[in-house]
């Protein structure tokens, strides 16, 4: 097979644990198997393929059972969890594409490789972390809470939940390992959740944070260090919208990077939202990308022939 297309896919972590499910092992591999149709789609038409997902829901889910068996056995940090929900997810990621593939009788070997990011010690967000992680809390708990280390924050009309830095994303650790096996055509799925923050100590030596990185950002990094020239972002919504969610929205076909730089200024794109997608969008193209798609999890194949989705280009 003749490989001349190169991209990376960000799947979001609600595709594969959806809001209104239990979120059970069996629900979660099929949500697995459905989110990789347009990733099948990719493969038939001859792509390098890298995959990298989200965990925002699995690292909820992770922290309850924290919390459930502290008094039975130590809790773990952040950067532990994100190591732990790679392996985990790209177990199910990895088995359910290899057989969707067998039963095509497309031979295209799949493995997943845990990811380190490299964030700055001193980021900013590490000294005023905002980013939401865990379940709710109540106000009497803040007390015994704060006495562990954690910074609380109240995320209004729901409760009380810890808040951790988010730094941003610089470069991967195993970039050369990915981009060998991404040019040999193997079918990697990594940077799980963002990847796995560490920083560089005057030595040179890794050391973990504990913190979580925007999936998006990073598969932006990661796109530009493996030579991609296209990164698919898959979300909620087929398009992204200017005026989300009002009785003026206008959906879009197509952004350039100034435009897109125009209205993620002028609040268009919420930072919780879509504002790390545009961003990551913008980074990409800027470091030499060729174009973005966002759509959804379930129109990716009809994205991927011109049907609907939003594409982002240089000009």
């Amino acid at each position: 097979m003749s490989f001349e297309k190169k991209a990376v896919v960000a799947l979001g972590g609600n595709a594969i644990t959806r809001e209104f499910e239990e979120g059970d092992i069996y629900q979660q591999f099929a949500n697995t198997r459905k989110s990789l149709l347009g990733v099948i789609e990719m493969v038939k038409l001859g792509y390098k393929l890298v995959l990298t997902h989200g965990n925002g829901p699995q690292v909820g889910n992770y922290l309850i059972r924290i919390e459930a068996s502290r008094h039975l056995v130590p809790p773990l940090p952040l950067g532990v969890i994100v190591a732990d929900l790679e392996g985990g997810m790209g177990y199910m990621i990895s088995q359910s594409l290899s057989n969707k593939l067998y039963l095509r009788s497309i031979k295209r070997d799949v493995t997943a490789v845990l990811t380190q990011v490299i964030i700055k010690k001193d980021d900013s967000s590490i000294l005023n972390p905002t980013k939401y992680v865990g379940p709710f809390y109540k106000k009497e708990d803040l007390p015994a809470l704060k006495a562990r280390g954690w910074i609380m924050k109240e995320d209004p009309g729901r409760g009380y939940r810890r808040v951790v830095p988010s730094p941003k994303p610089l470069d991967i650790v195993e970039k050369k390992i990915i981009r060998q096996l991404f040019e040999s055509g193997v079918i990697v799925i990594a940077a799980g959740g963002g990847g796995i923050p560490v920083y560089r100590q005057k030595d040179g030596t890794l050391e973990g944070v504990d913190a979580v990185i925007d999936k998006d950002l990073t598969s932006a990094v990661l796109a530009r260090e493996i030579g991609a020239t296209e990164l698919h972002i898959l979300t909620a919504v087929d398009q992204v919208a200017l005026n989300y969610r009002k009785p003026d929205q206008i959906n879009l076909d197509t952004l350039t990077v100034s435009e897109a730089k125009e209205h993620l200024t002028g609040g268009q794109f919420p930072a919780g939202s879509m504002g790390p997608k545009i961003q990551a969008a913008i980074n990409f193209l800027e470091s030499g990308g060729e174009r973005v798609l966002i759509t959804s999890v379930e129109k990716h194949p009809q994205a991927l022939r011109g049907e609907t989705g939003t594409r982002i280009v240089k000009h």
